[in-house]
């Protein structure tokens, strides 16, 4: 199963996701997306500096902000490649 890590406070992006097949984990701290190990990121894009963190290892980081919750679905699979 593939799984994405989401910046709290994005649920229509989270329940989307949820429809599409992804396992959806909330991240509200560093921590939580260490201990996570996602295969993709969605943030809020309000911060570059998400969590305080500007790598997520080899996780696509996928910006939310002014997209609908399809449009980020639709970049999360782009961005998996063949993987998905």
């Amino acid at each position: 199963m593939t799984k994405v890590a989401v910046e709290g406070g994005l649920k229509p992006f989270q329940e989307a996701l949820k429809n599409a097949g992804f396992v959806v984990v909330e991240v509200s701290s560093p921590e939580d997306l260490a201990n996570t190990r996602p295969h993709a990121v969605v943030v809020s894009g309000m911060d570059d500096n998400f969590l305080g963190m500007t790598d997520f290892g080899d996780a696509p980081v996928v910006t939310a902000s002014g997209r609908t919750p399809e449009e980020v679905v639709k970049d999360v699979r782009r961005s998996l490649g063949p993987r998905e």
